[in-house]
């Protein structure tokens, strides 16, 4: 199993070297990395921001992060976004280490993290700013199939390896008529520290605790023998070559060429959507005893709300609460109201499937970004 880079025993320049920022853009010491479309946008911009802001983590806000990026660019040309899609555990790792400004997240900071975060951040930490509502996909690859009904209690049983066939009774109960081919089943678990991990995690512990026994966890249970790969991409691409196989994995990586399961949700099977996720994120409530602008979601997976579809992640722009350099305080407040602004939120509809936040929350989202402030 991948570890998570131990940033803190690295110094700065060497992390942001592990991160790979000096090569998330193109010709990142050119004028416009993004090219022509941005230079065309700088000549008649009248924006004085400039500078760079750099950010690591979630794969799954990957799509999503470059049309942020690119559309912020067309608003502010001289500035320069960069983001590494590391994995979320090793995004956390650089912001708590100093290493870079903004880290994208699927799971918010736990309570140690945000103490950590007070010697880079300050004493009011780091701040959790939900920006990405997207949800996980049980992704399979079945000749013919493009679409399974699946229960909390039967996904936990294909993780755990309880389940090893298609024809497994549970599975059939849930699909009556269909014809499922008599393939292997092989189950496809992410091998780096991942918030999909952690929320798919949190989804069977908390719908089905007596077939999924273990913690949520970003890191997959050691001892599952499922087989693994890094990254929604390295999953979604494993079971595209592997008749047979199923993961989870952010909706906007799966396409058509896999199947997607529908989740029971009370007397009903929900397709898996943006909408349907948005609807599973109004049943939420902030963690409690956090501070009044750190906006971490308690996510209710066994909601029967109906149309709500609660495997679902929300990705978070996690930043400190105060920053040294009042240019990076004014650059990540621009760069974080574009992303929660309508137009920022549509953007990441368009590229990535994802369901714009629900307006309070968007809000919300807006509010906490204005508290960032430069600190001495």
């Amino acid at each position: 199993m991948a570890a998570v880079p131990v940033f803190h025993a690295l110094p700065k320049r060497r992390i942001a070297a592990v991160l790979g920022l000096g090569l998330v853009l193109t010709g990142c010491g050119a004028d416009y990395p993004l090219g022509e479309a941005q230079r065309q946008a700088a000549e008649n911009n009248t924006s004085n921001l400039s500078g760079t802001v750099t950010g690591g983590g979630s794969s799954a806000q990957n799509s999503a992060m470059n049309a942020w990026i690119g559309g912020f660019a067309t608003m502010h040309p001289k500035v320069q976004v960069q983001y590494a899609s590391v994995g979320s555990g090793a995004g956390r790792a650089g912001l708590l280490a100093g290493a870079t400004n903004f880290a994208g997240s699927d799971a918010y900071l736990k309570e140690s993290e945000v103490a950590r975060s007070q010697e880079i951040c300050g004493p009011e930490g780091a701040i959790n700013i939900p920006t990405y509502i997207s949800p996980i996909s049980v992704a399979f690859n079945l000749p013919g199939i493009k679409e399974l009904n699946f229960d909390a209690a039967t996904i936990a049983k294909i993780f755990s390896g309880k389940i090893t066939s298609w024809q497994d009774p549970a599975i059939e109960e849930l699909n009556p008529g269909v014809s499922i081919p008599d393939v292997p089943l092989t189950a496809v678990a992410r091998s780096d520290d991942s918030g999909t991990t952690e929320n798919f995690t949190d989804y069977l512990h908390a719908a089905a605790p007596d077939n999924w026994t273990h913690d949520p966890s970003g890191s997959w249970p050691g001892g599952l023998g499922s087989e693994q790969a890094q990254g929604n991409s390295g999953v979604v691409t494993t079971v595209a070559r592997t008749e047979g196989a199923v993961t989870y994995a952010d909706d906007s990586l799966v396409d058509k060429t896999l199947g997607k399961g529908k989740l029971r949700v009370g007397d009903s099977f929900v397709a898996v959507s943006g909408e349907s996720a948005a609807i599973a994120v109004t049943a939420s409530h902030r963690v409690p005893g956090r501070g009044a602008n750190d906006i971490a979601l308690e996510l209710d997976r066994g909601t029967t709300k109906p149309g709500a579809y609660p495997l679902v992640l929300v990705s978070y722009f996690i930043v400190c609460s105060g920053y040294t350099d009042p240019n990076t305080v004014e650059l990540v407040k621009a760069f974080g109201h574009y992303v929660v602004s309508d137009e920022g939120q549509q953007v990441a509809a368009d590229s990535a499937k994802s369901a714009p936040m629900p307006k309070e929350l968007a809000t919300e989202a807006a509010a906490a970004i204005d508290s960032i402030t430069l600190r001495r």
